[in-house]
């Protein structure tokens, strides 16, 4: 999973997530004027509770955030899980409120006599949980704030050698005094695809050789067979071995061994 991947709203969701788990183990509801010897249970004593709220909360958290670090997500019937995630967390927020307003199950008489009891300080604080978690499910691919990147991208580093490539020092690797694609010998870094002027354009692709590069920005890694499903996801901060040109695509080479085509070549930072 790459967590780099992660927005600011899958952050959110995280730690909704966490605040629901701290409140399973709090007070389910609340009575007044009764002793301290009175046992209350937890969030865990109720199975309606359990099921609706804090196991929902929590199973809309795990989908939401594997959806968005997984290159790859499973599908359940044909649908990515992101969806099955958001639709978990307003219903677990849709029944905390049902909850809080009838923490005994209907129980008016709770105890013998008078009121019910009120909703206890889990409860309550599950209710916000899932409101924040809903709230972020659904705002996060509609508000730019909470589309920002979770972390902030890496320093550049050179990378482990992956299986093909030269050895350290050779052709593309980072920090070697090399040519650049299209540019003169010792100027690394240069962006991929400009070509200081004066020199002569690129050389066709038979002459290519594999060179190091990272993204700007998070970019799909598609299948070499055509396939429109995205393979991997290249992250910023991490270098990859392109080892083929196809037109103004790459064929690139991930840390794992997975080798796609990397269609927008737009901004890349050659090692």
């Amino acid at each position: 999973m790459n967590i780099r991947s992660l927005t600011r709203g899958d952050g959110v969701v995280i730690g909704a997530a966490v605040l629901l788990f701290i409140a399973s183990f709090l007070d389910l509801y609340s009575i007044e004027g009764a002793s301290d010897s009175v046992d209350i249970p937890s969030l865990w004593a109720s199975g309606p509770v359990l099921l609706s709220v804090v196991l929902a909360g929590l199973i809309a958290a795990a989908l939401i955030v594997v959806a968005r670090g997984l290159p790859q997500a499973p599908k359940v019937a044909g649908l990515d899980l992101a969806p099955f995630g958001v639709a978990f967390a307003v219903f677990a927020a849709w029944s905390a409120l049902g909850n809080v307003f009838d923490p005994a199950g209907g129980a008016d008489n709770f105890g013998g006599g008078g009121d019910g009891p009120d909703a206890g300080l889990g409860l309550i604080l599950a209710l916000v949980a899932t409101l924040v978690m809903a709230a972020a499910a659904v705002a996060t691919p509609l508000v730019p704030a909470l589309k920002g990147a979770l972390l902030p991208a890496a320093r550049l580093a050179a990378p482990q050698q992956p299986y093909g490539a030269q050895p350290p020092g050779g052709y593309g690797y980072p920090g070697a005094q090399q040519a650049s694609f299209g540019g003169q010998p010792g100027q690394p870094g240069q962006p991929y695809g400009q070509p200081q002027q004066g020199q002569p354009a690129a050389p066709p692709a038979a002459d290519f050789s594999p060179f190091w590069f990272a993204v700007p920005v998070p970019r799909p890694l598609f299948p070499e067979d055509g396939s429109p499903t995205p393979i991997a996801e290249l992250a910023p901060g991490t270098w990859y071995l392109a080892v083929e040109q196809r037109g103004q695509a790459l064929v690139a080479q991930t840390q794992d061994g997975r080798r796609g085509v990397l269609q927008d070549t737009s901004g890349i930072q050659r090692g």
